[in-house]
């Protein structure tokens, strides 16, 4: 398995209240492949050909009003990376969170108002 380099966009989330028209779409258009996510109720993994490993996952959630898609960038140091982003003119749309599994991410917003994230996988 090949890991991402830091500071490149390694994963990415589309959360829909349309769970499985955003499956149907997605894989009608892409060839995308899902599969529920055995750590998470409510989140299937994305996976297309050619990649060893999922590459994005599909959130459900309760309304329209929380859908979305974002991007997430593998950083070494989320801490870190939040404060160079408020360095940077942008802002911290929801702070650090470590997962009981060790995932540790972020949600910030660049300085015109748009929603990425950064995030740290577990160790093994």
């Amino acid at each position: 398995m090949s890991i991402p380099a830091f500071n490149t966009v390694a994963w990415f989330q589309i959360g829909t209240d349309a769970p499985e028209e955003a499956r149907r779409f997605y894989g009608d258009m892409f060839g995308w492949r899902f599969t529920s996510d055995p750590q998470s109720d409510g989140y299937d993994l994305v996976s297309y050909e050619g990649a060893e490993e999922p590459a994005g996952g599909v959130a459900h959630v309760p309304d329209a009003s929380q859908n979305h898609a974002v991007f997430f960038v593998l950083v070494e140091d989320v801490d870190a990376a939040c404060a160079q982003a408020e360095k940077a003119g942008g802002s911290v749309a929801v702070p650090s969170v470590t997962t009981p599994d060790g995932l540790r991410f972020a949600h910030l917003q660049d300085p015109s108002g748009n929603r990425f994230a950064v995030f740290t996988p577990p160790t093994p």
